[in-house]
């Protein structure tokens, strides 16, 4: 079955937060010294997670990809990855960690069933990085990387988020450590999603000026065309190599977005600009059926018409997306909390 929302999007991809806590303070993510988290017994159990995504699979998610926070602080998380792996309607099985905790945990992840592993590493300089995420843990970033590939894991990928004046001078840089590595590069336009109090529209490299900059260095630049709902568009460098953009801030893609989110106490979130959600929880652990919970969640994606990033180009440039004092009444509201 083929759920479709408004616009004719299904519903397919399920980004599925395990934990609102992170280990590093990313300065475009969680750059303030105090957050609001959720209360640990609105966490949904494995149990809990599992039968949600229950309910989504006959309505056509057969993506399912773990997120945080940092999903690696979730206990015992490989105990979960091994219930949602077999499950045969989920296709693909991702996992997007900041790789600090990577290396201990990557053999495990892939015997309990993990498909893919996407990496977010937005600089290659100590002090860099540092600065960005008030930590010191880089030299377990590389090493989880290396864990990860040593563990089977072919189809990684890297996340970077490109910030004027911060990293967009290390986007080669990058793209050779993916070469090296063997991951495929994405880079992201800086969005104020959230928690993303120090954004500012200077700050933002768009995909034209990432393409421009990487052109320079390498030569013609090939865009592969294909047919995919994915958010990055993927080019290919003259010697083959591939990477992606990801544009939602200068160039969204919300006329393919076939994507929701779960946050880790039970939130269902139609669109990343969304400011309100479905409370899942409250009817899960009154007993509703999964029956009950289709009906619910196909009552929720029929009428669906978020196409946020697209919104949010008309909107005022010059000031954060969400003030402070509203991100620090409802945790709901910061990226952290809704799996980025």
């Amino acid at each position: 079955m083929s759920l479709l929302d408004r616009f004719s999007r299904p519903l397919r991809s399920l980004r599925l937060s395990v934990t609102d806590r992170c280990n590093l303070r990313c300065q475009y993510c969680m750059p303030e010294p105090d957050y609001v988290w959720l209360p640990r017994e609105s966490l949904l159990t494995f149990e809990e997670l599992a039968t949600l995504v229950d309910a989504f699979t006959p309505l056509g998610v057969d993506r399912v990809r773990l997120t945080g926070g940092e999903p690696l602080l979730r206990r015992d998380l490989h105990v979960l990855v091994s219930q949602l792996a077999g499950r045969r309607a989920i296709l693909d099985l991702a996992l997007t960690t900041n790789g600090v905790l990577l290396a201990e945990h990557a053999a495990r992840l892939r015997a309990a069933g993990l498909h893919r592993i996407t990496v977010s590493l937005d600089t290659l300089s100590p002090d860099r990085f540092r600065a960005l995420t008030r930590s010191d843990e880089l030299h377990r970033v590389l090493a989880g990387i290396d864990a990860a590939a040593a563990a089977g894991f072919a189809a990684l990928k890297i996340d970077t988020v490109v910030m004027r004046g911060v990293n967009d001078d290390e986007m080669v840089a990058i793209l050779e450590y993916g070469r090296i590595v063997g991951a495929e590069v994405r880079f992201i336009e800086y969005m104020d999603v959230g928690g993303a109090t120090h954004w500012k529209p200077s700050a933002v490299v768009s995909r034209r000026e990432m393409l421009a900059a990487l052109a320079a260095h390498y030569g013609r630049i090939e865009a592969i065309v294909e047919q995919s709902s994915a958010p990055a568009d993927r080019f290919r460098l003259p010697d083959g190599t591939v990477f992606g953009i990801i544009s939602s801030t200068t160039e969204p893609f919300c006329a393919s977005c076939d994507r929701s989110r779960l946050t880790a106490d039970g939130i269902w979130l139609l669109c990343l600009y969304a400011t309100a959600g479905t409370d899942l929880r409250r009817p899960l652990r009154a007993g509703a059926t999964r029956e009950e919970l289709q009906r619910l969640i196909q009552a929720v994606w029929s009428v669906r018409a978020d196409r946020g990033a697209e919104e949010r180009l008309g909107m005022d440039r010059e000031t954060t997306l969400i003030p402070i004092r509203t991100l620090r009444k409802d945790a709901h509201l910061e990226m952290h909390t809704r799996g980025g």
